[in-house]
C-alpha cells in the first residue's frame, strides 16, 4: 500500500512527474529551482529539531533539510522515516552552509530544502548494512539470498554499468569493421566442448533431448558456410562444470566472433588493438611486456610450459624455470638419474630473493608442487656468503651443485627448486610454485596488463577417462597443422593445432581456433580420437554436411567477458560481475534454484524422478 502525505500544496504540473532530477545529478547552477526527488533514505539524521536526510538512488547522494519553522508537521512525518523507506520529496535548491560543504560527494555544495513529501513504501530493515564496509563484512550466502538489497550498493551498480560500457564498446568496435550481430539459438544439440551439457528434455519427442550450447561453436561456423564473413555475438554459454574463482557456475557470456577466409594473423590482428582499447579506456592498468612492434607476445603451448610451467603464463613477471635434464642425467643423485633414465625430465626453478623463505613456506610450497602429482620439491639455498644448504649437495657433489647454480644464473640469497618426474608434471607443478612465488615476493603488479597469445596447441592428448585412449586435447573442430597429410602421416601426439589461447595476467581471456573446414580432414581428425564416420554425421551431420556445399577457409575466437573484466578490475571473484550469480555449489540463494518440480510437469516431458 502507498502512503501519501502531502503536507503542502504544490502546482499542477509537479503532482503528474514522479521526479525532475536525480540525487546525483544537481549542483550550485541549480541554485534556485524546485526540484523534484525520488529515492531510497540512505540515513537520518536530527540536529537541534532540523532533520537531515540522505536521499539515494543510482546516482548519487542528495542531502535533503527539514526546518520545522517552515513546517512542523512536515517535520513530524520526517521522524517516521527508517532506513531504506522509498520516498518523494519537493523542494528547493540551496546552498549548503560553508561549514557543511562535502567534496566527497557530486551534491556536496547544495541541499534540498523540503516543501512536500511523499512515502512511495516502507522497508523492512535490511539483514546487513548497505554501507560499502559494513556490508563487504557480511555473510557471502547472505548477500546473495538478498542480492536485491545487496544491488543497491553503489559499488555493486558501478560494476553492473562498467559490464555495460565494456560490451557497448566491443558492439561498437565490430560495428565499425562491418561485422554483422547474430543470435544463435539457445536449444542446441550436444556437442563435445569439454565440460558437462545442460540438457532440456522434449515435450514433442519423448526421450530425446535439446542440449544449452557450451558454446555457439557449430552455428557461428555455419554462418561462415551461410556467407556471412564476419559475425560477433554477446553469446550466452552454459557449462555444467566446477566453480572457481575465474569461473562462474552454469553460464557465461562471452565474446563469439569469427572470419572467413583469415588465417591465424588475421584474428590476432582484430582482436589485440580491442584489447588494448578496453584495458586503456576502462581499468587502470598500464600494458606492458609488448613486442617492439606494439603487438602481443607469442609462444608455443610448449615453450609456456617449459618457460612457465602454464599455458596461461603470467608475464608480469619473469622467474623461467630451466631444463637441467642433461646435466644431471649421470649425476649421483639417484632421484634425478633415475628419472631420466626413465624418460623423464629435470628442471630447475630459480627465485630470486627465496632464500628468505622459511621452512614452514617451503614446506607449504612442497604441498603445492604435490597438489600437481609432483612426488616432493627438492631445492638449492643460495646463503649469502655463496655457500649452498640443502640436503640434496652431498649427493650431487659440490662441482654438480655449483654447475646446476650457475646454469641456473643463482646468485646470493636465491633459492633453487627442483622437479624430477614426468614432463608434464615436472612442467605444472614448478609453474604452480612459480606462480605462488611471485604472490608471496610480490611480483603480481596490479597496476600492470600482460597480454599474450599461447598458440600451437597440441591436437591431440590422452583422454583423461579413458587411460592410453588418444583424444582431441581441446577444440576437435580446428585445423591440423599440416592438413590430412598430418594426420596420415604423424604420429598423433605431435600433430600441432592451429589453436590459440588469449593470455591476461595469467588468466586465460580467449580461445580460439582456425576451424577445420574440409570434410575429408574433419572424418580423419574424429577418426585418430575413436569416432566412426557413422558417429561423426550422427553428431555433427549439419557441419559435416554444410562443409560438403563450399566451405571457407575460418577462423575466430571468444574472449571470455566477464573473466575479464575481473582482471581488468581485480575483483576477488568472478560472481561480483553478474546481477544476480550463483553461489559456489551452484544455487541461486534468492530464487532458491535449482528446485523440485511437480510430478505434472515431469511427466509432460516423459521424465520420471529416480531420486
Amino acid at each position: 500500500m502507498v502512503v501519501k502525505l502531502f503536507v503542502s500544496k504544490s502546482n499542477v504540473k509537479s503532482l503528474f512527474m514522479m521526479r525532475t532530477h536525480t540525487c546525483g545529478q544537481l549542483g550550485q547552477e541549480n541554485i534556485g529551482q524546485q526540484v523534484i526527488l525520488t529515492g531510497w533514505v540512505h540515513r537520518r539524521r536530527d540536529h537541534g529539531g532540523i532533520a537531515f536526510i540522505d536521499l539515494r538512488d543510482r546516482y548519487g547522494l542528495t542531502q535533503i533539510k527539514f526546518n520545522p519553522t517552515d513546517n512542523q508537521q512536515l517535520l513530524e512525518t520526517v521522524s517516521m522515516l527508517r532506513s531504506e523507506w522509498v520516498i518523494r520529496v519537493i523542494g528547493n535548491v540551496v546552498s549548503r552552509p560553508a561549514e557543511m560543504l562535502n567534496a566527497k560527494l557530486k551534491t556536496g555544495a547544495i541541499e534540498i530544502e523540503a516543501t512536500e513529501l511523499e512515502i512511495l513504501n516502507k522497508a523492512k530493515t535490511p539483514p546487513f548494512e548497505l554501507d560499502e564496509e559494513k556490508a563487504a563484512e557480511a555473510n557471502e550466502s547472505l548477500r546473495l539470498q538478498y542480492r536485491f538489497i545487496d544491488l543497491r550498493r553503489p559499488s555493486m551498480q558501478a560494476l553492473l554499468e562498467l559490464k555495460a560500457k565494456y560490451i557497448q564498446h566491443m558492439r561498437n568496435y565490430f560495428q565499425r569493421l562491418d561485422f554483422i550481430e547474430v543470435q544463435t539459438p539457445i536449444l542446441a544439440n550436444s556437442s563435445p566442448e569439454g565440460a558437462r551439457d545442460f540438457l532440456v528434455p522434449s515435450r514433442f519427442h519423448p526421450g530425446k533431448f535439446y542440449a544449452l550450447p557450451q558454446a555457439p561453436q557449430q552455428f557461428k561456423q555455419l554462418l561462415m558456410i551461410g556467407g556471412l564473413d564476419k559475425y560477433f555475438q554477446i553469446a550466452p554459454c552454459f557449462r555444467d562444470e566446477d566453480p572457481r574463482m575465474d569461473r562462474h557456475y552454469g553460464e557465461f557470456y562471452q565474446l563469439d566472433m569469427e572470419m572467413s577466409f583469415v588465417e591465424q594473423e588475421d584474428i590476432f590482428a582484430i582482436m589485440e588493438p580491442l584489447m588494448l582499447e578496453l584495458t586503456e579506456k576502462f581499468s587502470k592498468k598500464k600494458v606492458v611486456k609488448l613486442e617492439e612492434n606494439g603487438r602481443f607476445r607469442k609462444i608455443s603451448w610448449k615453450d609456456a610450459l617449459n618457460l612457465y610451467g602454464s599455458d596461461k603464463p603470467d608475464l608480469r613477471f619473469e622467474m623461467p624455470i630451466a631444463q637441467i635434464t642433461e646435466i644431471v642425467k649421470e649425476c649421483g643423485f639417484s632421484v634425478f638419474a633415475e628419472t631420466v633414465k626413465n624418460g623423464g625430465v629435470v628442471h630447475a626453478l630459480r627465485v630470486e630473493g627465496g632464500a628468505k623463505f622459511s621452512r614452514k613456506e617451503i614446506d607449504e610450497l612442497t604441498e603445492i608442487a604435490k597438489g600437481k602429482e609432483a612426488k616432493g620439491l627438492a631445492y638449492i639455498i643460495i646463503k649469502e656468503d655463496g655457500q649452498l644448504q640443502s640436503p640434496i649437495v652431498k649427493f650431487l657433489g659440490e662441482q654438480l651443485a655449483g654447475k646446476i647454480v650457475t646454469e641456473v644464473g643463482g646468485k646470493a640469497g636465491d633459492i633453487i627448486f627442483f622437479g624430477a618426474d614426468g614432463w608434464r608434471t615436472v612442467c605444472l607443478s614448478l609453474g604452480a610454485v612459480r606462480n605462488e612465488c611471485g604472490k608471496r615476493l610480490g611480483l603480481k603488479d596490479n597496476t600492470q596488463a600482460a597480454w599474450c597469445w599461447v598458440i600451437d596447441f597440441p591436437m591431440y592428448g590422452y583422454s583423461e577417462i579413458e587411460n592410453g585412449k588418444i583424444d582431441f586435447e581441446h577444440n576437435p573442430f580446428s585445423m591440423p597443422q599440416g592438413g590430412l597429410k598430418a594426420l596420415e602421416e604423424k604420429p598423433p601426439l605431435e600433430i600441432l593445432a592451429y589453436q590459440y589461447d588469449m593470455i591476461i595476467n595469467g588468466f586465460e581471456a580467449s580461445s580460439g581456433a582456425i576451424r577445420n573446414h574440409n570434410p575429408e580432414i574433419m572424418y580423419k581428425a574424429f577418426e585418430i580420437a575413436g569416432y566412426t564416420r557413422e558417429a561423426v554425421d550422427t553428431r555433427f551431420g549439419a557441419l559435416i554436411n554444410a562443409f560438403k556445399f563450399g566451405a571457407p577457409p575460418h577462423g575466430g575466437n571468444a574472449p571470455g567477458i566477464d573473466r575479464i573484466l575481473m582482471v581488468l578490475h581485480d575483483l576477488d571473484s568472478i560472481r561480483d560481475i553478474y546481477a544476480f550469480p550463483k553461489d559456489g555449489h551452484g544455487r541461486d540463494l534468492m530464487m532458491n534454484s535449482p528446485g523440485q518440480v511437480d510430478e505434472k510437469q515431469l511427466s509432460e516431458v516423459n521424465i520420471k524422478s529416480v531420486s
